[in-house]
């Protein structure tokens, strides 16, 4: 029997995956939802990550943007994925205690799929949307 193309990968194998990345080790992110052209990625929002007005750096949140994409992205791909590209605009100031990343596949062929991310801080419970980003993500295999 031949290996599937794209073997699937369920919520803990992709926290695994997640866990094998030194940086996202190092900022602390966590995935909370993964599977069916879906990831939600959330992130401490701890002082370091902040920039010198308080607000998370934009960084931080195109950093979360990028692999939560890509998380989206290899839900329908499988692992082998990197990301092609994306854009992301900075709606308001990311002023919160948790960074909570939503990323969806519009749409996917065998080898990329295009998704779309929405970036919300969470304050005292209230999820307010303060980036967007987009990007496509392709298949290594």
């Amino acid at each position: 029997m031949t290996e599937p193309a794209n073997p699937p990968v369920d919520l803990a194998a992709a926290r695994r995956l997640l866990a094998a990345q030194p940086f996202s080790v190092l900022l602390g992110a966590r995935l909370a939802e993964f599977g069916d052209g879906t990831a939600v990625l959330e992130l401490p929002a701890r002082d370091e990550l902040r920039q010198q007005n308080g607000y998370l750096h934009g960084g931080v949140l195109s950093y979360a943007a990028d692999n939560a994409l890509t998380f989206a992205g290899g839900s329908v791909l499988g692992p082998s994925v990197l990301t092609g590209g994306l854009t992301i605009s900075y709606l308001r100031p990311a002023a919160g205690d948790l960074l909570r990343t939503r990323a969806t596949v519009v749409h996917a062929s065998r080898r990329q799929a295009f998704c779309r991310c929405d970036l919300f801080v969470v304050q005292d419970g209230e999820a307010v949307l303060c980036a967007a980003a987009q990007g496509t993500i392709v298949s290594t295999r």
